[in-house]
């Protein structure tokens, strides 16, 4: 029986791993390949109207800027109602009101859409005050007066300047400050979904 060299063994199991190798990579590259599906999915993304105008949030649609003077007396009674004094304040305010419209309220059933013709109905909440505030730097208390007789009222200019919020407030309210929220927040949303892709829009007010 003949011998193997000792160098000889070793390259006789590196061929016959490589044989074994071909042949496998033969056998599976024999294999037919899977006939290709003829169905083909395909996914045309859409605008999402609620959550574009949703994220619009609170929407500022309007500020006004108003001036108010508000004077507020203290009356006080003393010496059981015989003697009366007073202690009073002037106050200069300036502020704004903003109303805008809650947008983060609306509700799925608030959108229609007719994506065959590209139209969007949308029903808005109404629209509302969201705060009036003074402007610090040049809201001043012009003059404040206590008689001999009154204990002067440190809250006094506190309650006026509260006052004057809810007086710029009144006032922003009789000259139409809703209506004007309305209207900008009306274009403001339409304009945003027609930057959608959508030819007519009609809002609507709950």
């Amino acid at each position: 029986m003949a011998k193997l060299l000792p160098g000889a063994a070793g390259a006789l199991l590196i061929v016959a791993a490589s044989v074994a190798a071909s042949v496998a990579t033969t056998a599976y590259t024999a294999r037919p390949a899977p006939s290709a599906s003829t169905a083909t999915t395909v996914v045309r993304p859409t605008p999402n109207v609620l959550r574009s105008v949703q994220e619009l949030a609170r929407l500022e649609s309007v500020t006004f800027h108003m001036e108010r003077v508000i004077d507020l007396r203290e009356e006080q009674e003393h010496a059981f109602g015989l003697v009366h004094a007073e202690d009073s304040i002037l106050l200069v305010a300036v502020g704004e009101v903003i109303a805008g419209v809650d947008l983060a309220s609306l509700r799925p059933e608030d959108v229609h859409v007719d994506r065959a013709s590209r139209q969007v109905t949308l029903t808005l909440p109404a629209p509302q005050i969201f705060h009036a505030r003074l402007d610090s730097e040049h809201t001043h208390v012009h003059s404040r007066s206590t008689d001999l007789l009154a204990r002067r009222a440190e809250g006094l200019e506190t309650r006026a300047r509260l006052e004057a919020e809810r007086s710029i407030t009144r006032g922003a309210l009789e000259s139409g400050i809703l209506d004007r929220a309305k209207t900008s927040a009306a274009h403001t949303v339409g304009s945003l979904v027609r930057g959608l892709g959508f030819g007519s829009v009609e809002i609507r007010w709950r």
